[in-house]
C-alpha cells in the first residue's frame, strides 16, 4: 500500500513540476497598425509609413528631401517593426526594431544595440 502512495506522490510531484505557466513578462504588447501610418519627425529624420504597407525615410541633414527618400515596404508583427529598404540596384536590406510606444502622436523604437528612436507625427 505504502508502494502505491510513493508511486502515486511521485506522479503528482512530477505532473506539478512539469506544467508550465506563462508569465506576465513573456507576453509581447501587440500595437494597432493604422497608427503608424503618416509622417514622422525624429530631429532630421523622417519616417512616412503608408496604408499600403510602403514607406520611406530621409535624412534632411543629408540635404535628402522626400522625393529622393530611400524607399521600403512595412510590416508590425506584435511589438516588431520590419522595414525592408528597396536598394536602387534591387537588392533588399531588412531592419527590424522592438516597438516601446506607438499612439496616434508618439513613435518610438529600439534596435537590436539598444538605439531607441523617438518621433512625433507632423
Amino acid at each position: 500500500m505504502k508502494r502505491i502512495a510513493l508511486i502515486f506522490s511521485s506522479i503528482a510531484l512530477l505532473v506539478l513540476f512539469s506544467t508550465s505557466c506563462s508569465d506576465d513578462d513573456d507576453v509581447q504588447p501587440s500595437f494597432d497598425q493604422s497608427l503608424i501610418i503618416g509622417k514622422w519627425k525624429s530631429g532630421t529624420l523622417f519616417e512616412r509609413y503608408d496604408a499600403d504597407k510602403s514607406g520611406a525615410t530621409w535624412d534632411t541633414k543629408d540635404d535628402v528631401e522626400e522625393s529622393e527618400a530611400q524607399e521600403f515596404t512595412w510590416t508590425i508583427e506584435k511589438d516588431q517593426l520590419e522595414q525592408i529598404h528597396i536598394i536602387v540596384n534591387g537588392g533588399l536590406v531588412p531592419k527590424t526594431y522592438t516597438i516601446t510606444d506607438l499612439t496616434a502622436s508618439t513613435l518610438e523604437y529600439e534596435d537590436a544595440y539598444g538605439n531607441t528612436k523617438s518621433f512625433s507625427k507632423q
